[in-house]
Parts: structure tokens; sequence; C-alpha cells
């Protein structure tokens, strides 16, 4: 009896204890860290890998945002960039409210005759650049999911800078990719050493008024733009058609981009994306190929994005000048940010971007834009042999142009 007592009270001592103990938080910079943080704001949608280790999480309420991502669990990195800041802001931001992602969906023209985000008659200057409420600060309907799929819409309606008035449906599909998919995809094995995740998303855009999209009226475009957290080591990576005619890149979005920051190797450009440098830049439809991508030395991260490109459409010009020619814009963007001449900095993080063409749609009709993102991170050989089959570049080459 005596014997049964002690078990008992040393069974219930530790029961009390294991209680007493606090799950140690999750590390900042970890998949899992970002998962607490996000669900605390939202019910977000979690997809996951059948192994699952790669893992993405999905916010209804933050726009159809591709928050994150990990390829190895909640330990993981997590890899995309999140702000944490303007979730807690007591009012929202006139202009943008930046709460990040890692694959967001914004629409375009951001300037130009037929811009989104100026008001007409207004001059494109910041003080008077709003983003579109239905993906800056709204949130939008989830109509189903699973923990391999999410499918959300949004209804919205908007004027564009020429006085149009537009009828919005948008529609977006979200699905984790497993390996078998990313072979086929990209055309690449897997070695044994790599950690993986990908997702891709389809974007569609449907004319839901009475008049038609046309180069009178004005057309908007779908446009995912790719928020990541860089490192000093960080190298954007655009390859590019060599053989087309025109200039191969512009530039000066934001100024001209610094030449130590810049390069060019056999159809491939070069852009140092440490965050510590603001400058924007574009490749027209008929330079570019339908993949990006960027590699963190510091991490041993490869990334690569892989887009619906349209070589022979009309991509509108997103310049803040209403006297440019509105159907010359590039079809490939990549961002690389930094401080304001003020000192201020709304990151540091850098942006791969895709777009589609204008959606010349008639009452009724769609377009899709499909766009998936891809992480890699591992064996340095493995890599290696990746960026060489999708981006044609070695790490060797990325590494070293801006030493």
């Amino acid at each position: 009896m005596r014997t049964d007592k002690m078990l008992f009270f040393t069974l219930l001592m530790t029961g009390l204890s294991a209680c007493d103990k606090k799950e140690t938080p999750a590390a900042k910079g970890t998949f899992g860290y970002d998962l607490e943080f996000l669900k605390a704001k939202d019910s977000v949608i979690v997809l996951k890998s059948t192994d699952g280790n790669g893992q993405v999480i999905v916010s209804p309420k933050y726009q159809a945002k591709v928050f994150t991502s990990t390829a190895d669990g909640l330990a993981g990195k997590s890899f995309g960039w999140i702000k944490y800041e303007t979730f807690d802001a007591k009012t929202p931001d006139a202009h943008m409210n930046a709460y990040g992602g890692e694959d967001r969906l914004w629409l375009g023209p951001e300037g130009g005759r037929f811009s989104l985000f100026f008001k007409p008659g207004t001059k494109m200057e910041f003080d008077n650049w709003h983003t579109p409420p239905a993906i800056d600060n709204e949130s939008w309907d989830l109509v189903s999911s699973t923990d391999k799929k999410v499918s959300l819409t949004k209804n919205t309606s908007m004027q564009n800078y020429a006085g149009t008035a537009l009828t919005i449906k948008l529609q977006r599909d979200i699905e984790i990719l497993e390996p078998a998919d990313v072979k086929q995809l990209l055309g690449i094995d897997l070695g044994a050493g790599v950690k993986s995740v990908a997702f891709s998303t389809a974007n569609t855009i449907t004319n839901a008024g009475t008049a038609a999209w046309d180069k009178t009226s004005g057309a908007p475009c779908l446009w995912n733009l790719d928020m990541f957290t860089p490192s000093p080591k960080t190298v954007i990576v655009v390859p590019y058609q060599q053989s087309a005619a025109g200039k191969i890149a512009t530039t000066n979005y934001f100024g001209e981009i610094p030449k130590d920051r810049i390069a060019y190797k056999n159809g491939v450009l070069l852009f140092k994306a440490d965050g510590k440098s603001r400058g924007k830049l574009g490749i027209p439809p008929n330079r570019a190929k339908n993949m990006a991508g960027s590699y963190d030395a510091a991490d041993q991260v490869l990334t690569i994005t892989l887009f619906d490109l349209d070589s022979k459409a009309d991509y509108l010009n997103q310049e803040w000048k209403p006297d440019t020619e509105p159907f010359t814009g590039d079809a490939v963007n990549a961002y690389n940010d930094g401080p304001l001449a003020n000192g201020s900095q709304m990151g540091p993080f850098y942006e791969i971007e895709s777009v589609s063409p204008a959606a010349f749609l008639k009452p009724g009709e769609s377009l899709s834009h499909r766009h998936s993102v891809f992480h890699f991170t591992g064996d340095k050989d493995a890599l290696d042999k990746i960026a060489l089959k999708t981006l044609g570049i070695s790490l060797t080459d990325i590494t070293t142009t801006f030493k």
C-alpha cells in the first residue's frame, strides 16, 4: 500500500511539474514564429506538403496573401518578409499598408494615363498616391480550402486616372506543390541533400461591369510581387533574351541603379539585393524570359519564380508619368529596398515581380496569370546544378559578381 501511495505521489508531482513548464517560444526568423504571430491576427490557412516539411501560410483577411513558407517545418527558416509593426497600427496608412508577404497580388498600372493609384487630374507624386483598398487593407472571401489548396475571391470597383469606372472580380487559387510537380515544372532532379518548398498561384481578373476595357478606356493588369528578407550576400538573378532587339532593362525607376549593383553575364542580369540601396529594374516582354530568381549565399537559399509570359502582348507602363505611352511596360520587375532621402525605410526587403498583359476584356470575360515560387536549401553542389538548369548561371558566378 505504501509503495502504491509513493508511486501515485511521484506521478502527481511529475504531472504538475510538466504543467508548470512553459513551451519555449519559436525563434524569430523561423516559420513557427511567423505562424504564431499571424494566427493571432487572422484565421490563416496552412498548406502542407505530404511529408509535412514544406508549409505555406495563406491569409484571407490580409488580401489573400501568401505570407511566408518553409522547407523544414516549424523550426525551418521563414522565407517571406513580414513587417510586424504594420499589424498594430491604430489607423490604416493612407498610401499603402505594408504587411509584407511572400506573394501578394496587386493590380496595375500604378502610374500612367490609366493609373489605378491616382485620382483623375491629380499630380503623380507621393502625396496623391493611394493603393486600391481591395489589394491593400480589405479582407477577401474564402471560397474553399484543404491542406493542399485554397481559393479566395474579391469583388471591387475603382476609377482609373482616365475617369473610367472599373467593376472587377478577382480570384486567387493557391496550391502547394509536391516534389514531383517541381521536377515536372522546372525539369530538375532534387538531390538527396536538398530541402524544398514550392507553391503555385493562379490569379484571375474578370470584367464584372457593363463596358469593355480597351485602349481608349484603359485596362488593368494582374501583378504578383514576392517580398523576401535580404542578406548581405543576396543577389537577384533575371535571365533575358540575348537575341531580341531593344534595351535589356529599365534601370532608372527610382533613379539610376549604381553600376556596382547591377551586372550582365551571358544573358543573365544580376542585381545586388542586400536591402541597403533603393532601386528597381524592369525587363520588357520581348527581352524577358518566364523565370527569375535569387540566391542568398549567407543562408544557402536558392529561390526560383516561374510565371506566364506573352512576349507579343501589350504590357502596361507603370511609371508615374501621365503623358507616357501606356502600353509599353515591363513584364518582369525586381526591387531592392533601401533608405529614403529622409533616412526612413520600409524594409529592408527585396522583391521579384511578374505582371500579366493588359486585360482587354469584354463584360464577363476573364484573364488569368500564373505565378509560382520555389525555394531550395541545403547541399551547395546540388543547388548549383539547379541554378545552372533553371537560371543558366552557376552559384560561383552569382556569388563572385559583386565582390
